[in-house]
């Protein structure tokens, strides 16, 4: 680490205690951001940077709600209002044990940076709860949530903050909390955004993070000549975005050998075609089960206790799971086994070392702040329809993503050109910087 990253590093984790997501986060977009704010003395002398890294207004809250015992649960909700300079804040709630206050300044820090990329007017921000609700019954997923929306109502709204779903919060869960909401404001607005499409949500929506980390790799793929067809393909996770990023290479021509969740993953090298993956969507949309089962059904391959399948041949990897799934050992494999393309359905899934592995070799590697931004780009035309109180049809949303994700390729080589090679990473966090930071810099010290 050089003196200039090491002493603003420094000045981070001084302000930030134990919080090393959000390290990792900001030292990754610190590498290329401090280097270029030499180049750009105007942002650096108005401290546009040291402003980016602090949320605007962090809130803290407890959630009460009684289970089906009868019994007094208590959690803790989060939102992280971290920048308005280009829009209202935008970003996911999460429910999950593991959130606390640094991962969700990581998820809200890169949320900042993905949503300018998408060039739709949102701010950046994120939420949760160390809620877990897997193993809860409706009835107590709902009291939770509404219980949850009873504070949280009083922050947000359709010009101020619009949250959307995340890890453990889909449709059901958006759907509880917009109605607690309507009910406690009395009026129907686009408070939140993954709604269901009967209520004023958007077609594309639930595929849209998973399609959009597809076509930001297919363009990567477009600069080597190469695409998908005939591709051996590794995804992990087995939830929203891995389904849909799934379905898109199935219609690309690429074939998906991997899936995976917390208990292990299944590799299939005949490939899953869609009457598998239609199996996966149901055991894990409707019956909430085991990835292990689809291995009981067809008969392949299943690792148990290693949710990474990394160690496995591929041509393309889309890690859609969680982060820091992916080190550095687990990148040379993949390196070493042929993979030329790495494209981030999740967010922050690559340690830092592991991206200085793909780096150092040249491959087509999308961080996710731009391969994963796909789901925000369509929640903020989700917004667009409902302030319209419009629908627009499948084909027109998807249209609208797809160029969307051509746009943020765009702008990831405009600024991470070096050479033949695209650096995506330093594209990304430039690209991004730049409209935030001018927006910042004509609003004044707010």
């Amino acid at each position: 680490m050089n003196t200039q990253l090491k002493k603003f590093m420094d000045y981070v984790v001084a302000k930030n205690p134990a919080e090393p997501e959000f390290y990792q986060a900001v030292e990754e977009v610190a590498e290329t951001i401090l280097p270029f704010l030499d180049e750009n003395p105007k942002y650096k002398a108005a401290k546009v940077f040291e402003r980016m890294i602090e949320a605007e207004r962090i809130i803290v809250f407890r959630v009460p709600w009684i289970d089906d015992k009868g019994e007094v649960q208590v959690n803790r909700g989060f939102r992280i209002e971290m920048n308005s300079a280009i829009g209202p804040y935008k970003g996911g709630l999460r429910f999950h044990p593991t959130v606390n206050l640094g991962i969700l300044k990581f998820l809200a820090f890169e949320q900042v940076f993905k949503n300018s990329l998408t060039s739709l007017p949102m701010g950046g921000g994120k939420g949760g709860s160390d809620f877990d609700p897997k193993g809860k019954s409706d009835n107590e997923v709902m009291r939770f949530c509404q219980s949850f929306m009873t504070e949280l109502f009083r922050h947000i709204g359709p010009d101020t903050d619009v949250p959307a779903g995340d890890i453990g919060v889909g449709g059901r869960e958006v759907g509880y909390m917009f109605g607690q909401y309507k009910r406690i404001r009395n009026e129907f607005t686009g408070v939140l955004t993954g709604k269901g499409r009967e209520y004023g949500g958007s077609l594309i929506r639930p595929e849209a993070t998973g399609y959009g980390t597809v076509y930001f790799a297919q363009e990567m793929l477009a600069t080597i000549n190469e695409g998908f067809k005939n591709k051996v393909v590794a995804i992990s996770g087995s939830g929203n975005v891995a389904q849909f990023a799934a379905e898109k290479v199935l219609d690309l021509g690429g074939k998906v050998v991997t899936f995976s969740d917390s208990t292990g993953y299944i590799h299939d090298p005949d490939g899953i075609d869609r009457e598998k993956l239609a199996f996966i969507m149901e055991l894990k949309n409707i019956k909430r089960g085991r990835i292990r089962e689809y291995s009981d059904h067809y008969g392949c391959k299943y690792v148990e206790g290693v949710s990474r399948p990394w160690a496995e041949k591929c041509d393309i990897a889309l890690p859609c799971a969680t982060e820091n799934e992916i080190n550095a050992k687990e990148a040379k494999i993949l390196v070493d086994n042929g993979c030329i393309c790495v494209s981030e359905g999740a967010n922050m899934p690559s340690t830092p070392e592991a991206v200085e592995v793909f780096l150092e070799n040249k491959i087509l590697y999308g961080p996710g702040k731009a391969a994963n931004a796909g789901g925000v780009a369509t929640s903020g035309l989700e917004m667009s329809q409902n302030s319209l109180r419009l629908s627009w049809t499948r084909e027109e949303v998807d249209q609208r993503l797809h160029n969307i994700m051509v746009n943020i390729h765009k702008t990831c080589v405009e600024y991470g050109k070096e050479g033949d090679f695209v650096n995506y990473v330093k594209g990304a966090n430039i690209g991004g910087f730049v409209k935030v930071a001018d927006a910042m810099m004509a609003q004044g010290y707010v």
